[in-house]
C-alpha cells in the first residue's frame, strides 16, 4: 500500500467526530456505541490527541491523558481494519509518546484487551498486579457516598 499521502496530526480542533464514531464502529469492539457529545468531552479533556488520514478520510486514532510529570494513560488506539498491518499503529502509539506531555512521563498506562503482544514490541510490559478498576455506575452516587465517609474511612 502506498503511503506517501498518509499524514498524522495533533491538531484536536481537526477531529472529525462524526469519521471518529465510524472509525470506532469499524475497528473497535470497545468503542462502538460511543456518543457524539461524549467523544467531544473526551478529547476536550485529552493531549495529545492524534488523528491519522487518508487524504481527507480518518483512518487512526490514540489520545492520552497525563499529569506531564509522573503518570499518563493511553487511550482509544484504533486504526481502521482496511489500514491494519502497515506500521501505523506503531507509528500512532510512538506519536503518543514523543509528544510533549507524555514523553517525560515516569509511567505510562495503556489498557488492552488483546493486543498485549503488540504493545510489548513497542516497549510496554504487562502489568498484572497494580491495575484496579472501579466501574462508575453513578457518578454523582458514589461522590456523595464518599462525601460522607469520615477521612479514616476514606483511606481504607
Amino acid at each position: 500500500m502506498d503511503c506517501r499521502h498518509i499524514q498524522f496530526c495533533t491538531d484536536k480542533s481537526k477531529v472529525d467526530f462524526s469519521q471518529l464514531q465510524d472509525l470506532f464502529k469499524a475497528g473497535a469492539f470497545w468503542a462502538r456505541e460511543r456518543k457524539l457529545e461524549d467523544l467531544q468531552i473526551a478529547i476536550a479533556n485529552s493531549n495529545p490527541i492524534v488523528t491519522v488520514w487518508d487524504n481527507l478520510r480518518l483512518i487512526g486514532f490514540a489520545r492520552a491523558t497525563s499529569d506531564g510529570i509522573y503518570r499518563a494513560g493511553i487511550w482509544d488506539v484504533v486504526v481502521h481494519p482496511d489500514y491494519q498491518g502497515i506500521g501505523l499503529g506503531r507509528k500512532l502509539v510512538e506519536t503518543v509518546l514523543s509528544h510533549p506531555h507524555v514523553n517525560k512521563v515516569e509511567r505510562v498506562y495503556l489498557t488492552t484487551t488483546y493486543q498485549q503482544s503488540f504493545y510489548e514490541r513497542i516497549g510496554f510490559v504487562r502489568n498484572d498486579t497494580t491495575t484496579m478498576v472501579l466501574y462508575n455506575s453513578q457518578p454523582a452516587a458514589n461522590l456523595s457516598l464518599l462525601q460522607q465517609r469520615s477521612p479514616a474511612e476514606a483511606k481504607s
